[in-house]
């Protein structure tokens, strides 16, 4: 039985790694934004590049989140963890000394790899790690520390790039995870799915995802563990869902030259989206195994994700150009300017959660995409020599409320519309959406509003199609409000309830380990 303490000095170690390790991800998906315009412009690339610059990264953390939670499962949580760390820090190293656009994608890539290894480990050596008196707290700290790290992101990462340049704003990441690393080795101890830290071997376990989560879920007990040993990886499935995303991102991208290899590689992804669900529905460990959509409110939620964070996801791609292109923001100005979200998010997102607890997820999964959708039409305002307090301010109060008041009802709808011993797999099903839905709307967005490959070097020419954009964004958030209100449905009144109940993040809703049943109140 895990037995580590949280007032213990290693119990603070562990709460301390494992927060290092997460803000790292949680940072390099909230700065490197405000960092494009300067990026292109010094690397003289095209804005496809900056596409590639930020769904690189996303294209593999979404494409291998899962599998990289059932490898801490199997091979070791501190273990994996750790080769995260170091390879995320790698990769931040080359981006930081990329001498050209490709080098830079290709280094982001990589950081996607890491960030797939050690997003889902840092909760699970939570999860393996404490005493079940101290765990709910220690979870709650480190959500809520995270969610700090997420707030400062967009400020650091602004004047990161006025100050020491936009490199600095990857090679951060390589000191500390020189301070995360050895704290890890020294202090973290070892777990995985069969013998969690302390020794026990049995049902209780981090995240809960990938293709032994399957394995140890469907009869939970004692006997799992060793039912995993024997079971395999998911690896051809993890690879054709990459391998789709990949190509229908470059089809999206690419679409504007109208070339034959545009069209081939299109029918290609979609050929391997297909052979991903023929292999899903066919392997006895599939990484997603298609039996978990047969709950309709699972399936309907993942839709409202769908549609929410791909809205999500083209503004901020977009916004943090059209503050220092056409507003004429600096990075840091740009940055700070869309900070109130995550702030907002930080300070309610409990309260969000109680209220969520008590009325039902129904209003609120309604209510927020609206609001988000609000506020990105008051984006419309937003033009040359913009007033931040008249133009940007009520926008961004708008959409930073939006987003309070759907983020924890939504993962609270996730964990409870499966099964307990699913909750984990549910949780990174969820997150994976989400992210893919982002890469998509970043890849599609400058498509259907006609950039042009040098349009973020042109104000006016930025400035209609961002318009365009925001229309656009706000109308995915409207088809989910409408999903959502036609049909999400009250929850059971004794189910999985989110243990993170702090979470700032503005690309994804949070991962959530499997375990214990919570009573979630009325719903």
């Amino acid at each position: 039985m895990p037995d580590v303490r949280l007032a213990s000095p290693r119990g603070k170690w562990i709460l301390l790694t494992t927060v290092l390790g997460s803000s790292m991800a949680l940072l390099d998906s909230t700065v490197v934004n405000v960092a494009l315009p300067r990026i292109g412009r010094d690397l003289d690339a095209e804005l496809s590049a900056l596409q590639w610059t930020v769904n690189a990264y996303m294209l593999t953390l979404a494409g291998l989140i899962l599998l990289g939670g059932s490898l801490g499962d199997r091979y070791g949580r501190r273990k994996v963890f750790v080769i995260g760390v170091v390879w995320f820090a790698v990769a931040s190293l080359l981006c930081g000394l990329a001498p050209t656009a490709e080098v830079l994608i290709a280094a982001r890539a990589l950081q996607g790899i890491g960030g797939a290894l050690l997003t889902p480990g840092s909760l699970a050596l939570i999860q393996a790690s404490f005493h079940p008196d101290d765990r709910g707290r220690a979870v709650g700290l480190w959500s809520g520390f995270g969610g700090v790290g997420a707030a400062v992101g967009p400020f650091l990462g602004g004047w990161l790039v006025d100050g020491p340049g936009w490199r600095w704003v990857f090679l951060i990441n390589v000191p500390l995870a020189a301070l995360c690393v050895p704290v890890a080795l020294r202090h973290v101890p070892e777990s995985s799915a069969g013998v969690p830290a302390g020794g026990r071997s049995g049902s209780e376990s981090g995240v809960r995802s990938g293709a032994d989560s399957v394995t140890r879920t469907a009869v939970p007990g004692s006997g799992a563990a060793a039912r995993e040993a024997r079971g395999h990886f998911d690896v051809l499935g993890a690879a054709l869902g990459a391998l789709s995303l990949a190509l229908v991102t470059y089809a999206l991208i690419e679409a504007a030259e109208g070339s034959l290899v545009v069209v081939v590689t299109a029918v290609a992804g979609v050929a391997a989206g297909v052979a991903f669900v023929v292999v899903e529905r066919r392997r006895p460990d599939p990484m997603m195994p298609p039996d978990i959509f047969a709950s309709r409110q699972f399936t309907a939620v993942n839709l409202v994700t769908l549609c929410v964070y791909a809205g999500l996801g083209g503004y901020f791609f977009l916004s943090a150009l059209q503050l220092q292109v056409v507003a004429g923001y600096s990075a840091l100005g740009a940055g700070t300017a869309l900070l109130p979200p995550t702030v907002l998010m930080l300070l309610l997102s409990a309260r969000s959660g109680e209220l969520a607890d008590r009325i039902g997820p129904r209003v609120p999964l309604t209510v927020g995409p609206l609001l988000c959708a609000a506020g990105m039409l008051l984006m419309l305002r937003v033009g040359p020599d913009a007033s931040y307090p008249a133009d940007v301010l009520p926008a961004v109060l708008v959409l930073g409320c939006g987003l309070v008041t759907l983020v924890a009802p939504l993962t609270a709808t996730v964990l409870a519309s499966v099964d307990v011993t699913r909750a984990g797999l549910a949780s990174g099903i969820n997150n994976a959406a989400a992210r893919a839905a982002g890469l998509v709307a970043v890849a599609a967005l400058p498509l259907l509003t006609g950039m042009g490959a040098e349009a973020y070097r042109s104000p006016d020419a930025f400035d209609t199609s961002f318009d365009r954009a925001m229309w656009l964004c706000a109308g995915a958030l409207v088809a989910g409000a409408v999903v959502a209100f036609t049909t999400v449905r009250h929850l059971p009144p004794d189910c999985r309830r989110p243990e993170c109940t702090t979470h700032a993040s503005v690309v994804s809703p949070p991962l959530e380990a499997g375990g214990s049943r919570k009573r979630l109140g009325k719903g």
